[in-house]
């Protein structure tokens, strides 16, 4: 199996390098390709080229967007580019964005990263493996970057 990561220069936490260890750790055997671009809106483009040129199975996209409006257009024109080339190329990428404005000191921003590239990293090495490692979880109200905030009940 091999695994893309795609993540920006314009990202104040390496998260690529998170989920790169935490997949080294869970799966030796797992193939990594890792690709780096400036920005958010780059991503796109970067994930079709591990598809299509790498031959990766399942790519985790990083990004994280400042705290400005603008910051946020871009983001949302990333994520949907993220979704075009999925639909394009027939794979996931699994989107992995932090914003600055989501937590309010810089541990708690690190503490956010680095919990939710774990479990993205995680959730792609399933889903690359197998599609239907996630059925257990459906439903359960599970977080990347925050406290799990459970199934409602019913």
């Amino acid at each position: 199996m091999k695994l893309g990561i795609v993540d920006t220069t314009f990202a104040r936490y390496d998260m690529g390098g998170v989920a790169i260890n935490t997949l080294k750790n869970a799966s030796p055997h797992v193939r990594i390709v890792r690709y780096t671009v400036p920005g958010i809106k780059d991503l796109p483009v970067a994930c079709k080229k591990l598809i299509e040129e790498e031959e990766c199975d399942i790519v985790l996209a990083f990004g994280m967007p400042g705290p400005e409006p603008i910051d946020k257009q871009c983001a949302h024109e990333a994520s949907q580019g993220l979704i075009f080339t999925q639909i394009l190329t027939n794979k996931h990428i699994i989107e992995c964005f932090v914003y600055e404005d989501e937590a309010n000191t810089p541990k708690e921003l690190i503490s956010i990263c680095e919990d939710r590239a774990r479990k993205h990293a995680f959730n792609a090495l399933r889903l690359a493996t197998d599609r239907n490692a996630l059925i257990k979880h459906a439903g359960k109200g599970l977080r990347q970057g925050k406290p799990d905030v459970g199934p409602l009940k019913g």
